[in-house]
């Protein structure tokens, strides 16, 4: 082991689903922090632990592979962190977490990163499955032949967690000979590949040049084989080791897991448990999170009116109490939705179901570009896009992950349906069809519409999109297990800090200056706004004169300047320059289009029903029948279906692809389609 006095780095290794994640937690604590590594947007976890009294532990979680034949971004992290001689987050150690009832294919990466000549531990986790499998293993003879400590754990139930701590106390030394031997005949390459990469050895060069792309003259086909021929002599090797070492005593398995398999990965029940599951967590992120949603709503805006009466009136008092508080409740509104999508999906994860949604879903939605992954974002998305492009994060591939960002705001979400319900109560008649309500079914289409989008969306950009990796349905299938209440609880607590701290900076920023821009304008028509309409309707007062002076003001302010300036481009959607407004108002959040048009229109209430009957008076001045028709509203029912009216969810796109490039691309896109299908729908209807 290097010496590092009190510090030393180690990576946590391991294939998907082994526990990895439950041993971090287990070590850690809340000692962690997740970053995204230089460039890419797979996830970085470190954490920090005491060791004893003279040594700090800095853990690494490295992102799940297989193999580090490296087929993905993740899996190349992990090949450049152990390979790399100057990598940064070169460990010291290397835990290897191994899942027991999986033992062959786990102790293949474990050879692997020892073949790299790390001080290694190999940790046996699910050890409290061992007697319920049947299985009985010989932990001390496997550490005899490794020549490193093989130390048998529960990360889940903290069972071992002293032992290993003291495995990394001691004296770790790598194995002294490598378990499996470059073919002579490419000795000399890899050796060479090792000197020109700056790599840690010979194994590693091999590694490096098994990749087919990543050294020139060498071949995709020659470089497969040569992985074959070295993925064979492993299995070979450990075929041997689980003979001599393991026993399976088939008398003694008390698994239920494939029993209830049986039943959840069924090609018919289980997509119909499935799809129950799904319900019902929508239902929960949808009725739940509203009460608390409303409380925050409420707090944020007690506080802000109590600022507002204890301070006095101006600048600096309006931009905090209209401005930055409405700003931060923007974004800490969302987490009653953030925080129960992620308990689901961490107790999906927890209890070894999220793989067999995986499974089942997968062979529907390929057909789309999109993976079985896809469908816990693209169902979450229904009530918010911003918590369900979060959960993408669970998607390995680039390509299907992007598609997933990309397509996930086409589902409606919770912040259309203010809009949806005042433009259905608006345009369309309350008439019953075959028993059922004609604007139920209005609302029920444009749910249906969304979710074609996405699809639809989904299946073009794939044709033109290139994959950066080969794609290969790989899903494995744990044991069903109790979820464990803690790593639920850092799931959630992981997930809303990072979505407060990165989403919530550019939410706030983006809140504020569409506040400054509606509260100043140029020009003696917003400053003496009162004067000009006191001028032009001496009838009004009270409370109809303010609001008056309110919509004045509004009007010539630079948030109503700008709807002016885009009236032309609007004009032949069939709004006018208040819709505008009400267009880049509800940029801020889909649902601020309701409050703007009604301040706009000079609507005193937030009740539905005041909205509509002053909307319903509105005419249009050129030919004085109602303004908002048919064609309006349906133009502007499928805007909002597809247009990107929401920065929330571009910061979070933002936050998610690691730059611009996405967000902007995905606005420019759904905007788009959003203006022809709107100005399409009003020309035919008007």
């Amino acid at each position: 082991m290097s010496d590092k006095g009190r510090y030393l780095r180690v990576a946590l290794a391991g294939n998907p689903n082994t526990g990895k994640s439950s041993l971090f937690n287990a070590l850690t604590g809340l000692n962690q922090k997740v970053s995204n590594y230089p460039g890419i947007t797979v996830e970085k976890k470190t954490g920090s632990f005491r060791l004893n009294d003279t040594t700090t532990v800095e853990l690494v979680d490295l992102p799940g592979t297989y193999s580090l034949h490296a087929s993905s971004p993740d899996e190349e992290i992990v090949l450049r962190t152990l390979t790399e001689r100057e990598n940064s987050d070169r460990p010291d150690v290397v835990i290897v977490v191994a899942d027991v009832t999986n033992l062959k294919r786990n102790l293949y990466l474990f050879t692997q990163i020892a073949d790299l000549g790390f001080p290694c531990i190999l940790a046996l986790n699910l050890s409290d499955q061992i007697d319920r499998k049947g299985l009985k293993i010989d932990v001390e003879a496997l550490q005899q032949r490794f020549e490193m400590p093989v130390i048998s754990i529960s990360a889940r139930k903290k069972r071992g967690m002293e032992l290993l701590k003291q495995a990394l106390a001691s004296d770790l030394k790598p194995v002294a000979t490598p378990l499996y031997a470059v073919p002579e005949e490419h000795r000399s390459a890899a050796e060479q590949v090792r000197q020109d990469l700056g790599l840690s050895n010979t194994y590693g060069g091999w590694l490096w040049l098994t990749q087919g792309n990543a050294v020139e003259g060498v071949s995709s086909g020659e470089a497969k084989q040569w992985r074959i021929g070295e993925t064979v002599n492993r299995y070979n090797y450990l075929e041997r080791v689980i003979q001599t070492h393991t026993q399976r005593i088939p008398e003694l398995d008390r698994s239920r897991t494939a029993k209830l398999d049986r039943v959840l990965v069924h090609p018919v029940w289980g997509l119909v448990i499935l799809f129950t599951l799904l319900f019902l967590i929508f239902q929960a992120i949808y009725a739940w999170a509203e009460v608390p949603m409303n409380l925050i709503d409420t707090a944020f805006s007690d506080l802000s009116e109590r600022l507002s009466d204890r301070f006095p009136d101006g600048f600096l008092s309006r931009l905090f109490t209209e401005g930055v508080i409405p700003g931060i409740a923007g974004v800490v509104i969302f987490l009653p939705q953030i925080i129960i999508l992620f308990a689901a999906i961490s107790f999906l994860e927890e209890s070894g179901y999220m793989s067999r949604v995986v499974f089942l879903m997968d062979n529907i939605l390929k057909r789309f570009g999109l993976s079985g992954k896809s469908v816990v974002p693209l169902i979450s998305g229904t009530a918010c896009a911003i918590p369900a492009i979060m959960a993408t994060r669970n998607i390995e591939n680039w390509k299907e992950r992007i598609l997933t960002i990309f397509v996930t705001p086409f589902m409606t979400c919770s912040a259309r349906l203010p809009v949806y319900a005042v433009l259905i109560g608006l345009v369309i008649p309350s008439h019953s069809v075959l028993g059922l309500e004609l604007q139920g079914l209005v609302l029920l289409g444009m749910y249906l519409i969304g979710f074609i989008a996405a699809l639809g969306a989904s299946w073009g950009l794939s044709k033109l999109l290139r994959d950066r990796q080969s794609s290969h349905f790989i899903v494995e299938m744990p044991s069903y297990r109790r979820p464990h209440l803690r790593n639920v609880l850092l799931t959630i607590y992981e997930k809303s800090r990072s979505f407060v701290v990165n989403a919530g900076k550019i939410i706030l920023l983006i809140s504020v200056l569409l506040w400054i821009m509606a509260s100043n304008g140029p020009g003696d028509q917003f400053r003496s706004a009162a004067t000009y309409v006191s001028a032009s309707q001496p009838e009004l007062q009270g409370e109809a004169l303010e609001l008056a002076i309110e919509t004045h003001r509004l009007e010539h302010s630079y948030i109503g300047i700008l709807g002016r300036i885009i009236e032309p481009a609007i004009r032949p959607l069939g709004y006018d320059w208040k819709i505008g407004i009400a267009l880049i108002s509800s940029f801020a959040a889909r649902e601020v289009f309701v409050g703007t048009m009604a301040t706009i229109y000079s609507v005193g209430s937030d009740e539905e029903q005041p909205v509509l009957e002053r909307l319903r008076l509105e005419k249009n001045p050129e030919t004085g029948k109602p303004f908002f028709n048919l064609a309006v509203g349906i133009s502007l029912l499928l805007f909002y279906a597809f247009a990107m009216q929401c920065v929330s969810t571009l910061s979070v796109v933002k936050q998610e692809t690691n730059g611009w490039k996405w967000p902007l691309v995905q606005m420019l896109f759904m905007t788009g389609l959003a203006y022809v299908v709107a100005l399409i729908a009003f020309q035919l209807l008007q």
